[in-house]
This record gives C-alpha cells, sequence and structure tokens, in this order.
C-alpha cells in the first residue's frame, strides 16, 4: 500500500497527488494508493492516518508526504517503521504556521476553519527526536519559496538525499522522480 500524504491546505486533488494516481493506474495498481483528504487538526490527520496504516495488515506500506505531509510521514515512519519520501517537507512546521494563525482556507476543497494555537501545539507534539535515516528519501528544490530547503537537508542529513536546482514548493518536476518514488517505496515500475 502506498500512501500520499498532502501538505497544509493542500488535498488529494493536487498536483503531486494526480501524477501519482495517473502512474499507478498506468501500473495497474491504483487499488494499492490511498491519497486521503486529511482533517486541519494535525492529531487528527495523524490518527486518520495510522487508521489507514492498521487497515493494511501485514501488506507492506509505503508513505509519500509533502510539505507538512513530509512531517506527518516523519512521524509515521518512525512510529510505524516505514519506508518514506519526503518531498520538499516543512522541518519545522511549527515555526513556519505560527505565522498563519487566523482564517484559513483550503486551496482545494475550500473549506474554511480557523488555524489556532492549539495547531501549532499539536504540531510541536509530532516532532520526533530522531531518525533512521534509511528510512527516508529526501527530494527537495533549491527554488522551493515557502520553505527553506536547506533545513530538510540538514534535518534529513544522512538520508538518500536528491537535491535539484531550481524549482519551486510544488515541485512542478516531480514526475521526473515519480519511478524512483515509488521503488523506494517498495512498488515496482516494470
Amino acid at each position: 500500500m502506498l500512501i500520499y500524504i498532502h501538505g497544509f491546505n493542500s488535498s488529494a486533488l493536487s498536483f503531486k497527488a494526480g501524477l501519482l494516481r495517473r502512474r499507478m493506474a498506468e501500473l495497474r495498481r491504483m487499488r494499492e494508493l490511498v491519497c486521503p483528504e486529511l482533517p486541519h487538526r494535525p492529531l487528527e490527520a495523524i490518527s486518520a492516518l495510522e487508521d489507514i496504516v492498521r487497515s493494511a495488515g501485514d501488506v507492506p506500506v509505503g508513505l509519500i508526504g509533502s510539505s507538512l505531509g513530509g512531517y506527518y510521514a516523519t512521524w509515521l515512519a518512525e512510529r510505524c517503521e516505514l519506508p518514506a519520501v519526503l518531498l520538499n517537507p516543512a522541518a519545522r512546521p511549527y515555526d513556519l504556521l505560527a505565522a498563519c494563525i487566523g482564517a484559513q482556507t483550503n486551496l482545494y476543497t475550500g473549506e474554511r476553519y480557523a488555524f489556532t494555537e492549539r495547531h501549532v501545539a499539536e504540531l510541536r507534539e509530532l516532532e520526533v527526536a530522531s531518525i533512521t535515516p534509511e528510512r527516508y528519501l529526501l527530494i527537495v528544490e533549491t527554488g522551493d519559496e515557502v520553505l527553506d530547503y536547506r533545513d530538510a537537508v540538514e534535518s534529513y542529513r544522512g538520508c538518500r538525499q536528491i537535491v535539484a536546482e531550481g524549482g519551486d514548493h510544488g515541485l512542478g518536476d516531480f514526475e521526473r522522480y515519480l519511478d524512483q518514488t515509488l521503488a523506494f517505496c517498495g512498488v515496482s515500475t516494470m
């Protein structure tokens, strides 16, 4: 099973999720891909993701986390001993998103909600003390306009890393890395 974890104010309808769906359909493996719409509350999002992992039973699970989803994927990878590909991940989202306290609207679903100090506190609760480097493939672009890619490179030191020049936070070149991403998560592309 492959779980795509979207970022802050994003959705399973995002560009990267769409590329994953298309590639998995080409491979005739769509039933193995799960792209949940996550609640905006971090602890609720983690609970929903844990439920999906538990539902897999003995089926191997791989994670793909984008931005805030990379932070969630890190927590799950460590807790459940899973491989994870992190796409322009938020290394310390509680610092970054503290500036977003207030009214929010999800870019894809249109959901409106209040982002509060409690959200930030929940993000802090999900920080892992240390990572197991072999569990991760980090893919970042130096042109990320939202996050400083160097924070992720430092936070995931010792992990396999792809640092691409230029680009943006949306990782517009993700298609270039699709098969590598799938292979890291144990999905054969042959």
